[in-house]
Formats: C-alpha cells, sequence, structure tokens
C-alpha cells in the first residue's frame, strides 16, 4: 500500500460520513491497514443487550452463532463487552491483550469462539455518549489462516485515533432501541436471582461475583488481584461457591450456570 493510496482510501472514508455507504468505505481503508477476514460493528448500551449494526465476512461460518449464542446472552462474558462495561474506552484494543489468563478454558471460548473459527481479533472503540460504545471488530478466521502481524498492528495503533473518530461522528446521533427502558441490576444480582428461582441456590453478592469472574476466565491468581484480596480467600469462596452449588468442578459450573444466561441477557 503506497501512501497514496492509503490517503486516498482515507478521504474516501471521511467523505461518506454520515451517508449509509461509511461501512463498506470504514472497511476498505482499514483493510489496506489490516488485511482482516470478517468485520462486525457493534453498539453497546450500558449492559443492555448489544445491537449489530453492520457485518461483512469471508467465510460465513464465523456469524452464525452471532444472533442465537452471542446476542442471547454470551456477550456477556465476552472481553470486549467488558472492556466497553469500563467506560471511556477509546482506540484500538486486541483481544489476545485484554483476555483474561484462562480465558482459552472457558465454555465461551469453547463452545462460541471456537465455533467461529476466528484466530485473532482486533476491535476500535468509540465512545458515543457516557454509556454507548461504538466497536468496530476486525477478524482473522480460517480464511487466511493466521493472525495479525506486527506491521498491521503498528498501522492500526498509527491511525487510532483516526478510526475512533470516524466511528463516533458517523454514529454520533445514535440512539439505543431500548433506551427508555430502565438499566439492569447489575448482572452479580441477575445471576443470584436467577439461581435462586432456578435452583433454589443462595449465593452470597462475593461467591456470585467470583463465579462471574471464572465464567470470564480468570484464575484464582487474577481473581485476587482484582478483587484485591489474598489468593487463600479466593480459594475460600470457590469453595463456598461450590458447597452451595453441589459441584465440584468448573466445567459442572459452567453447565449449571450458562444456561441461566440467555434469561440473563436484557431484552431490547
Amino acid at each position: 500500500m503506497t501512501q497514496s493510496e492509503n490517503d486516498e482510501a482515507m478521504a474516501d472514508t471521511i467523505m461518506a460520513l454520515g451517508t449509509p455507504e461509511l461501512p463498506q468505505h470504514f472497511s476498505r481503508w482499514v483493510k489496506r491497514l489490516a488485511a482482516f477476514d470478517n468485520l462486525i460493528i457493534i453498539a453497546y448500551h450500558g449492559e443492555h443487550r448489544p445491537a449489530v449494526l453492520y457485518r461483512e465476512y469471508t467465510d460465513p461460518v464465523v456469524y452464525l452463532p452471532m444472533d442465537s449464542q452471542y446476542l442471547g446472552g454470551d456477550y456477556l462474558l465476552d472481553p470486549f463487552y467488558r472492556e466497553h462495561l469500563r467506560g471511556e474506552v477509546q482506540g484500538i484494543r486486541r483481544l489476545k491483550d485484554i483476555a483474561p489468563d484462562h480465558f482459552r478454558r472457558t465454555h465461551y471460548y469453547k463452545n462460541y469462539y471456537q465455533q467461529t473459527t476466528l484466530l485473532d481479533e482486533v476491535a476500535v472503540f468509540a465512545n458515543v455518549t457516557e454509556s454507548d460504545t461504538i466497536t468496530a471488530c476486525f477478524g482473522r478466521d480460517r480464511s487466511s489462516g493466521k493472525p495479525f502481524n506486527k506491521r498491521e498492528l503498528e498501522n492500526l495503533h498509527h491511525y487510532e485515533n483516526i478510526l475512533s473518530s470516524l466511528l463516533k461522528k458517523h454514529w454520533q446521533d445514535y440512539r439505543f432501541e431500548g433506551v427508555s427502558k430502565a438499566a439492569p441490576a447489575p448482572l452479580e444480582e441477575r445471576l443470584r436471582e436467577a439461581l435462586n428461582q432456578q435452583h433454589s441456590i443462595r449465593l452470597s453478592p462475593r461467591q456470585a461475583e467470583v463465579a462471574l469472574f471464572i465464567l470470564r476466565g480468570h484464575s484464582s491468581l487474577s481473581i485476587s488481584l482484582h478483587l484485591d484480596v489474598s489468593l487463600q480467600t479466593v480459594k475460600v469462596f470457590r469453595r463456598q461457591l461450590y458447597a452451595k452449588c453441589c459441584i465440584s468442578s468448573q466445567a459442572e459450573l459452567f453447565a449449571l450456570l450458562m444456561p441461566l444466561f440467555a434469561r440473563l441477557a436484557e431484552n431490547r
């Protein structure tokens, strides 16, 4: 890619702002910076269920489980969704850099992410409002069979402020369809309520919090660092959690809790 070609693609993208063609021009420009196999643009609004604004792909299998699984509740465990919840997130994030240390051991990874055949994923974040985030996720899947290389990542980081600004400007008037609804209760509260209603299991707030950390792929050490408690304390919480749920492994915890996530996902 020559500088002239890059400048022309960027100029075309800027000219497309405010028109239905913006996603296609945005895609063509980014593909010159880092060739990708698939792109999906998602709008996150607080803890409500996200909305897909645009998608394109080389291999259709990559998005087959999107509507039923991801939007059906799996997004609650997604590292990109968790990044959105931090608030005021701008610029580039690579999934492998923000995912928890045991992410590849999770139900989400094994039963959703692997199914998509994604090998690598990079997202551009743009805060539209205090609670709304537009995220453009560029992926490499089995179509190319390889992750992004160092130069491609450097290209994306070099233009990350412009990429974020373009998304923010184009979707500045975007309004979430369910904005009139009250914000859902924190996920920990919804999980405790669902467990009590479905299985008569009463977890403490801390036990529910630890359960969610485990589902997202955090090791005991990672949980201790996030909660600012000792590793031994985390182990106590885990034993209490497993005892109340009458289980003895992470696999059983996944089997118990994952069916509840569709109920926990806030309907639009």
